[in-house]
C-alpha cells in the first residue's frame, strides 16, 4: 500500500509538472492571476485650447471613438449620432462577439459616465486596456493600437472627453463568455515609459500613425478567433453584421484586387462622400467620422496605404456571398480567390 501511495504521489507530481509547463508555454498564467496593471497615479492633464482642439480632432475624426461610444441612426447613409447622445455609450450590436459588449459612456456624467474617473484611470484604459475597476477590457476597444498614442495626444483626448456635455445614460457591464473572459486577461500591457510624439516628417510616416490610431488594420485584416490571418494584412474580407446589414471590409492594398485604381483625389472623395462612384460604402466603415480629417491627413493616409505589400484577395459587397478559400469567410467575390 505504501509503495502504491508513493507511485500515485509521484504520478500526481508529474501531472502537475506537465500542467505547469504546458500552461507556461501556451496561455500563460495571466488568465488565472489577472491582467498586468500598473498602479494609478495622481497625474492630471491641464486643459489648454490647443489640447482641446487636438483632442476633438483625434476623437471625432481619427480615432473612431464615437462610432462605438455613441448610438447612431444606422439606416441613414452617414449614420448620424442620435441627437444629444454624443459619447453616451451603446450596446455593440455586432454578430459573432463572445458575449454582450457595451461601449462605456464617455461623457463626464458623475454616475453614468467618467465624471468620477481620474485622468490616469482614463489614460490607463485608453492605452493599456485596464478598466477603472481593474478588469481587463475586451480588446475590441483597440488599446493595443492606442498604446502608440503619444503622451501629448493622449492628454488631448482626455481633455476633450472632459469637455463633452454630460449625458445620464447608464451602461450595463460588458459580459464576456467563458473562456474568452479569462483569456483576454493576457492582453493588457502597462506603459511605464514616456511615449514621444511620432515622427510626422513625411506623408508616409504621418499616414502610418493615422492608420494606427484609426484602427484601419483591425477592420481590414480578416481574423480567426481574434487573430489576424497571416499574409492578409489589409487584404479585407472581415465580416461585420449588425443593424447596418452584412458587410465585408475592403482590400486596401495596392493590388489590382484592392485599390490600385485609386489616386489621392479619388481616395479623398470616397472618404468625404461615402461613395465609390455610384457604389455606396456602408457607414460601419467610419467614413462619416474620417471625412472630418484634413486633406493633408487623408492624403498622408493614402500615401501610407500605397506602401503596403499587395495582397491578392477579391472582396466585393455588390456580389452575393460565396465561400473564400483564402480567408475562410463567405463574402462577395469569395469564389474568385
Amino acid at each position: 500500500m505504501k509503495r502504491a501511495g508513493t507511485v500515485l504521489a509521484y504520478g500526481a507530481l508529474g501531472l502537475v509538472s506537465v500542467l505547469v509547463v504546458g500552461i507556461s508555454l501556451t496561455i500563460g498564467w495571466r488568465p488565472f492571476i489577472g491582467p498586468r496593471a500598473r498602479p494609478l497615479t495622481g497625474r492630471k492633464f491641464d486643459a489648454t485650447p490647443e489640447r482641446l482642439a487636438r483632442g476633438k480632432y483625434l476623437v471625432e475624426a481619427v480615432g473612431g471613438c464615437m462610432v462605438c461610444h455613441s448610438p447612431r441612426e444606422w439606416t441613414k447613409h452617414d449614420a448620424p449620432i442620435v441627437s444629444g447622445m454624443e459619447g453616451a455609450g451603446q450596446f455593440i450590436d455586432l454578430k459573432g462577439l463572445p458575449g454582450r459588449v457595451y461601449a462605456n459612456n464617455l461623457t463626464p456624467d458623475p454616475e453614468a459616465g467618467i465624471g468620477n474617473w481620474s485622468d490616469d484611470a482614463l489614460a490607463r484604459g485608453i492605452r493599456e486596456g485596464i478598466g477603472h475597476d481593474g478588469r481587463a477590457l475586451f480588446p475590441m476597444m483597440p488599446y493595443q493600437l492606442f498604446s502608440q498614442l503619444s503622451d501629448e495626444d493622449l492628454s488631448s483626448i482626455i481633455v476633450f472627453l472632459r469637455s463633452l456635455a454630460p449625458v445620464h445614460h447608464p451602461m450595463p457591464r460588458t459580459e464576456i463568455n467563458f473562456p474568452v473572459n479569462y483569456l483576454i486577461r493576457s492582453v493588457p500591457k502597462p506603459i511605464t515609459q514616456p511615449v514621444p510624439s511620432p515622427d510626422l516628417s513625411d506623408p508616409v510616416k504621418r499616414g502610418r500613425y493615422l492608420a494606427t490610431i484609426a484602427g484601419c488594420s483591425d477592420c481590414h485584416t480578416p481574423q480567426r478567433q481574434g487573430r489576424p490571418l497571416p499574409g492578409l494584412r489589409y487584404g479585407g474580407g472581415q465580416i461585420f453584421e449588425g443593424p447596418w446589414g452584412r458587410v465585408a471590409s475592403a482590400n486596401l492594398t495596392p493590388d489590382p484586387s484592392g485599390i490600385s485604381y485609386y489616386d489621392a483625389k479619388m481616395f479623398v472623395e470616397v472618404i468625404r462622400t461615402g461613395y465609390v462612384k455610384a457604389r455606396v460604402i456602408s457607414p460601419i466603415m467610419p467614413w462619416p467620422d474620417y471625412r472630418k480629417m484634413t486633406d493633408e491627413d487623408l492624403k498622408a493616409l493614402f500615401a501610407y496605404l500605397q506602401t503596403l505589400p499587395p495582397v491578392r484577395h477579391h472582396v466585393d459587397n455588390t456580389d452575393p456571398p460565396t465561400p473564400c478559400e483564402l480567408c475562410g469567410a463567405n463574402h462577395g467575390a469569395g469564389n474568385t480567390n
